[in-house]
């Protein structure tokens, strides 16, 4: 095989790292995950989380992907030859990821030129799903495309086949270093006035206020391990690639420390920044916090225009926030495809450039069904699917594969070996017993609540079409991708 690409830096792997793990959903998951269970008493567990689930999940991905210098699936392969299919099924957890992602990116993009007018009205909730999105009744009515929506994804689809064609060195390193730090310089410009607003201080105290009943409700916990797995890009390729990149003297555990913390920190700045913008809509509008406080798509695209047509300088920081937006999205969606980038190149011996182009060609291609009428609602139920059934499942048999039917301790001793200090025992301990139990405790529950009750009210064909036989797909194209032949029979 060809040698392997390298991080030209050090800097350069964790911006991209980091890049990887702050996405969209540090800007509008974290913060109401925090305020809807338990305000400041959430961190408790969120923290906890970190250090006995996050944390030794990427210290893990990183090290395997390092000492076995491959791909999730080739990875898995050089590990133990039969379990290729585990890095396939990752890697297209992946790939579906990203031909819902980049519409989403998408939306901000057009939601940054809005901003420069307020295009979005008086009424930002009605514009958006009845005139921006001209939403469909639903998710079998597809309709036709939304041409805005389109334009600004095949802009962003040429932004990331730019990046992986130009390679890890040149392309992916440079973008991150591009991106992240814009992105942390707009997080913070935004920040400053944010805190500054009148009722600023009101929304923020009640993002962080405690209500220390909820630490005994297991539901909270489930929650906190949730946006921790979420949010670090573990156990869907990404992690494992990325330290395949890494030069031979790599500090291994120094890197995913750094990672985890830096990400949690830009959740806590954006949850500031969100609940003083909230803070002060609130106090503008004469109502209580909880009648303007929302989570996801409705928080970004509704809620958050709703405040910025309140704020002073309107335009100018609702066009900061959405093009923050976009760079957080684009870090990701980069990682996102380059994990399945590689994964073909490992397997076929295919070319980057041939690679990258057949990849974002296909990509482009399926993600129009997310760019019609009715594309917000195959969204929701394949993001839904894919992060409750695809990365949870995936993240469970990978964490009981390798920490019960592999000598972790390999692992640990690698990493050991070269990094600034060494992990103990406990991280075995972490990957053995606590993970396992919280992963398997969230993947049953999710599969439970599913089966007993139809996600959103949506019909059932339209679950089963998009959501179930997804995610079956999904686990049996990892099983077809390792029965087909490779180059790698002499490496395991």
């Amino acid at each position: 095989m060809a040698k392997r690409e390298q991080w030209g830096t050090r800097t350069g792997f964790v911006l991209a790292a980091v890049g990887s793990a702050i996405g969209l959903g540090n800007i509008w998951r974290f913060p109401y995950m925090a305020y809807d269970n338990g305000g400041g008493a959430f961190l408790i567990p969120y923290f906890f989380a970190l250090l006995t689930a996050g944390i030794p999940i990427i210290i893990l991905e990183f090290g395997i992907g390092h000492k076995y210098k491959g791909s999730a699936p080739l990875t898995f392969f050089k590990i133990f030859r039969k379990w290729e299919w585990l890095g396939w099924w990752q890697v297209f957890v992946s790939f579906v990821i990203s031909i819902y992602y980049v519409v989403v990116i998408s939306w901000a993009l057009n939601y940054a030129l809005l901003a420069l007018n307020l295009g979005w009205g008086d009424s930002p909730g009605s514009f958006f799903f009845a005139e921006f999105l001209q939403l469909s009744d639903g998710p079998m009515d597809l309709g036709g495309i939304v041409w805005p929506v389109f334009l600004a994804a095949l802009l962003m689809w040429f932004v990331v086949w730019i990046v992986l064609f130009s390679g890890v060195k040149r392309g992916i390193e440079l973008a991150n270093k591009i991106f992240m730090p814009m992105l942390f310089f707009l997080l913070l410009v935004m920040l400053a006035r944010a805190v500054t607003l009148e009722g600023a201080a009101e929304g923020i105290s009640y993002l962080f206020q405690p209500d220390f009943s909820a630490i005994w409700d297991y539901s909270v916990w489930a929650a906190a391990y949730g946006q921790i797995f979420f949010t670090l890009s573990i156990c869907f390729a990404i992690m494992i690639t990325y330290s395949s990149y890494l030069p031979e003297d790599a500090d291994i555990n120094n890197n995913g420390m750094i990672t985890a913390f830096i990400n949690c920190g830009f959740s806590m700045l954006a949850g500031i920044m969100v609940f003083g913008v909230l803070g002060y809509m609130a106090s503008q509008q004469g109502v209580a916090l909880d009648e303007v406080v929302a989570a996801g798509v409705g928080l970004a695209f509704v809620t958050i225009p709703e405040a910025i047509n309140l704020l002073p300088a309107a335009k100018f920081f609702g066009f900061l926030f959405f093009i923050c937006l976009v760079f957080a999205g684009m870090s990701s969606m980069i990682s996102i495809s380059e994990a399945v980038c590689s994964g073909l190149m490992d397997k076929f011996g295919w070319p980057r450039k041939g690679t990258a182009s057949i990849l974002c060609l296909v990509g482009f291609v399926l993600s129009l069904v997310f760019m019609t009428n009715g594309g917000l609602f195959v969204l929701d139920i394949v993001d839904h699917f894919i992060n409750n059934f695809g990365i949870v499942f995936a993240g469970l048999v990978q964490v009981i594969l390798l920490s019960w039917f592999f000598k972790l301790d390999s692992i640990r001793q690698h990493t050991n070996a070269q990094s600034d200090f060494a992990i103990g025992k406990w991280w075995n301990f972490c990957l053995k017993v606590i993970t396992p139990i919280v992963l398997g405790y969230m993947a049953i529950a999710n599969l439970i609540g599913d089966i007993r009750v139809n996600y959103e009210g949506y019909d059932s064909s339209a679950l089963l079409l998009f959501g179930w036989i997804v995610v079956v797909v999904v686990v049996l194209l990892g099983f077809a991708m390792q029965s087909l032949k490779s180059n790698w029979t002499d490496q395991a």
